[in-house]
């Protein structure tokens, strides 16, 4: 009866962890910026990290549709094993939503087939140590892609040559690590990282990494997703795969923040 009790137990947990993994959240995250001019209509901006093996559901995405001004990937869009007719068919699904932005993961380069010439191919625009400006309001806005910081790849101010000094600053960046690399003249308003899976599977609130989330230094909002997919075993406990639709509107710094989708099942 014991052991029969523990079994069961178990197989309740890894389903469980399973859902975790496989569950497709919307977290929507308001954010307000004091230098962000009081003329300029709300940004918004669908961002998804560490895919990895999943398919992106059609259902999650028809909750953004018609909502994002763009969506950035922020890295391992795919893994080794990753066949490449499923990477094409999860972009084409994002590009339904709105223009596509990718920065470089340290999983990217694993698959054998060329990635960058595919992404190229599906007009996805590739953030490497370079930035992409355009006027949103009649504000210039510049999104600052850097490559990943694990492979000595990131550089922020290569990537800000060509930045307008006025404009309203996103860094995207696959490790969160890049944080430690900021400085104030570099006027960076948000961050976008992944890459740590919120530890993925975590006992008692303890976990390899820190739970993503948001948090402020400075004048800066750093946010780090737990991610949609996952690495080694397609399990989470503790840090549930999530990705944000996340508004930017004048003010005061505030967070708002609550989960819009909670769907079992990847569509």
């Amino acid at each position: 009866m014991v052991i029969g009790g523990m079994i069961t137990s178990f197989l309740v947990l890894l389903g469980y962890m399973w859902k975790e993994a496989h569950s497709n959240r919307v977290r929507h995250v308001t954010l307000s910026f004091p230098h962000f001019p009081d003329h300029c209509p709300p940004l918004t901006i669908f961002f998804i990290s560490d895919i990895h093996r999943r398919v992106v559901s059609f259902r999650m995405l028809e909750e953004v549709r018609r909502k994002a001004h763009l969506v950035v990937i922020g890295g391992d869009l795919v893994e080794k094993g990753v066949p490449e007719a499923r990477v094409r068919e999860n972009v084409r699904r994002l590009q339904a939503v709105a223009p596509v932005y990718f920065v470089w993961g340290n999983n990217d380069d694993e698959v054998d087939y060329d990635l960058q010439s595919l992404l190229e191919e599906e007009r996805v625009h590739m953030l490497k140590n370079k930035a992409k400006v355009w006027e949103h309001g009649g504000v210039p806005v510049a999104l600052i892609g850097v490559g990943d910081v694990s492979r000595k790849e990131a550089d922020i101010d290569r990537a800000l040559e060509h930045v307008p000094p006025q404009s309203f600053r996103i860094l995207a960046c696959h490790n969160p690590a890049i944080v430690a690399r900021l400085r104030e003249e570099q006027h960076i308003s948000l961050v976008l990282s992944g890459h740590t899976h919120g530890g993925q599977i975590r006992f008692f609130s303890i976990g390899f990494y820190e739970k993503g989330g948001l948090k402020w230094q400075g004048s800066t909002a750093v946010l780090t997703s737990n991610g949609y997919g996952t690495t080694g075993v397609p399990l989470r406990l503790g840090a549930p795969a999530e990705t944000h639709l996340i508004t930017i509107v004048p003010g005061k710094p505030t967070l708002e923040k609550k989960c819009l989708s909670k769907t079992g099942k990847t569509m």
